[in-house]
């Protein structure tokens, strides 16, 4: 611990410090309460985007099945990219999922089966949601990070900087409540001695 000066002007200095302490605790907790529950929501988000894939692949497997005809899908609609916006959580910026952008070459509709069109459509859900998974999981481990700086902050300040600032105050005025005892005696000894001498006198 940093050795500090017994003075007024640093009793004031850790007032004010500690007040400083006791408007940002507050607000920290409330960011660390905002960044749990964004968590919980995402990871919710993740679970049900995951199901919601993985019905639809068991759906795509099933009336595929049911045709022989080999089409290469992938040939006609290919992932391009994921277009992401920000977001704001707890003044935290988030990327946000906006939309799957795909690469997509026109077919003879007379040469390929009746299906594709279908295929076609799934194959573009699918990837959606896969790319949605992908950007909640990004998300989610924003939400980690910050989470944690957040919780050492809060701990930082409940543990460490307002005991230890209420531990300076308490030291202080202490060590100046006791200056003034002793200025308080000093006084009076003086004021006696000077009486004494002065009844001295008048003898």
């Amino acid at each position: 611990m940093a050795k500090i000066r017994l003075t007024k002007n640093e009793l004031k200095k850790q007032k004010d410090s500690l007040k400083r302490f006791r408007r940002y605790l507050p607000m920290l907790i409330l960011k660390k309460k905002q960044l749990q529950l964004e968590r919980i929501k995402v990871r919710r988000l993740i679970k049900e985007t995951a199901e919601k894939a993985e019905t639809l692949r068991r759906d795509i497997i099933r009336w595929v099945d049911v045709f022989a005809e080999k089409v290469p899908l992938t040939e006609y609609c290919k992932f391009k990219k994921v277009e992401v916006e920000e977001g704001n959580v707890a003044g935290i910026e988030l990327p946000v999922f906006k939309a799957v952008e795909f690469d997509e070459k026109p077919y003879d509709f007379m040469l390929t089966p009746l299906w594709v069109d279908k295929g076609l459509e799934a194959l573009k859900k699918i990837t959606k949601l896969k790319a949605k998974i992908f950007i909640y999981h990004q998300q989610m481990d924003i939400l980690k990070k910050e989470l944690r700086i957040t919780t050492q902050r809060v701990n930082l300040f409940e543990k460490i900087k307002i005991p230890q600032t209420q531990e300076n105050i308490r030291v202080i005025q202490i060590y100046l409540g006791e200056l003034q005892t002793a200025g308080v005696v000093r006084g009076k000894i003086a004021k006696a001695k000077l009486e004494r001498k002065k009844s001295l006198i008048e003898l």
